[in-house]
């Protein structure tokens, strides 16, 4: 299993580029099934997650054709109707397949998504399954998997009872093509559900609404395809602003978004750390001192819960007291025993809330990552500490940031991959 040995306490400098949104890769990825015509995907991230996705459409019967930055997907017909556990299992966004193919080929088969540890049994997919009973689909279980099945969708209205990124993105693809108009309430508002949707009204869809709590789908019969250039990651952008700043660090982020992250950087002017922005770049700047400041986990445009593991390693440096408070996910905070054995002083209050106390000086560990956003933080931690940390289960890491040790190589940090990626 591959690892990063890590020696902390070097201050970075220059500039960082953002790479393509994870979280609006994978859901273009299978809205291109709801086409058989070739769609252009540009600014695509090279992540391993991206490489599941794309290896499931395959075995789904994609002609799939990947450059550096770009992809070209078309789906003539589907060679099965069925999603293999050996991808599904992987990737938690593998739902996301399902609508569209229920959509317009009428059926398809799934076992439960996987992912990382907080993406397993914790997140339910009852939403899905309740959207496209209320669509028309029949569901049943068989032999460990889902049987969705439906001649024709038609439109409803649906109301989501939690508020979901995916159960969103997922039902309004899936109505796109369904009999009908669809209303759906309740709606998650993020940046790349709008180009989801944008993209789609390109394509002959016709959406309203995206971007805010109702949706209006009117369903057509057919959806084209183009070119979709996926927007910056702001999770990514939010990271980097964050490593900045706890690492006392002058950081320039590049191709971003600053709008997208105006959560973090309002607080970033309530604790003293100073930053310049323009159209699409970013520059943090040291301070002195950094305010402890409390946060509690939001939907869009709240306080991001995919930012709240790196915030966390930023308190550890912070003047006074901070709580946070994690409203989405239960195990997120789960992490916080790690950064306890790297010097932190953080009290838990329960599964949902930790008290920080800072500053602490951190010391190197050896950690083992246990989700996607707790291994970006891990290394945050392992650039702030005193001597080496190891840091192992790196492929969560991989999952979501394109080659994160070269990237922070040329800002100065030093960070060595060891042995390759176990898949």
């Amino acid at each position: 299993m591959s690892k990063f040995i890590i020696e902390g306490g070097a201050r970075l400098s220059g500039e960082i580029e953002v790479k393509g949104a994870k979280n609006a890769a994978l859901k273009i990825i299978p809205a291109a099934l709801l086409s058989e015509e070739k769609i252009t995907i540009k600014n695509l991230p090279n992540i391993e997650d991206i490489n599941r996705s794309l290896e499931l459409l395959e075995d789904l019967g994609a002609e799939v054709r990947r450059g550096r930055e770009t992809c070209e997907i078309e789906i003539k017909r589907l060679a099965k109707d069925r999603l293999e556990p050996q991808f599904a299992n992987k990737l938690r966004a593998s739902i996301m397949f399902v609508g569209p193919m229920l959509a317009r080929f009428g059926e398809a088969r799934f076992p439960h998504p996987g992912g990382c540890v907080i993406g397993a049994g914790a997140r339910p997919i009852d939403l899905f399954l309740e959207g496209f009973e209320r669509l028309g689909a029949e569901i049943r279980e068989k032999d460990g998997f889902y049987e969705v099945k439906a001649k024709r969708l038609k439109g409803c209205e649906y109301f989501f009872t939690t508020v979901s990124v995916t159960g969103t993105e997922c039902l309004m693809m899936t109505a796109v093509l369904a009999e009908g108009v669809t209303v759906l309430k309740n709606c998650a508002m993020e940046p790349e559900i709008e180009a989801l949707a944008e993209y789609l009204n390109g394509q002959g869809a016709r959406i309203k609404g995206a971007g805010s709590p109702t949706i209006t789908i009117e369903g057509v019969e057919r959806i084209h395809a183009g070119t979709y250039e996926i927007i910056p990651d702001r999770i990514e952008t939010g990271t980097f602003a964050i490593m900045a700043a706890a690492t006392r660090s002058e950081i320039k982020i590049t191709k971003c978004d600053p709008d997208h992250i105006q959560s973090l950087l309002a607080i970033f002017s309530k604790q003293g750390i100073r930053y310049e922005k323009g159209k699409d770049w970013l520059m943090i700047k040291p301070a002195k001192t950094i305010k402890a400041y409390n946060i509690k986990t939001h939907e869009y445009p709240g306080f991001p819960t995919d930012l709240q593991s790196p915030y966390t390693v930023l308190m550890t440096q912070a003047q006074g007291a901070s709580l946070i408070h994690e409203t989405i996910y239960d195990r997120r905070l789960l992490f916080a025993d790690m950064l306890m054995q790297m010097g932190a002083d953080i009290i838990m209050c329960d599964p949902h809330r930790i008290v920080v106390n800072g500053p602490t000086p951190l010391y190197g560990r050896r950690l083992t990552s246990p989700d996607l956003r707790a291994g970006i933080a891990m290394i945050i931690a392992a650039l702030v500490a005193q001597g080496q940390t190891e840091v192992d289960n790196i492929y969560q890491i991989d999952r979501g940031y394109e080659n994160i040790d070269g990237r922070l190589r040329a800002l100065g940090a030093d960070i060595r991959r060891i042995g390759t990626l176990n898949l």
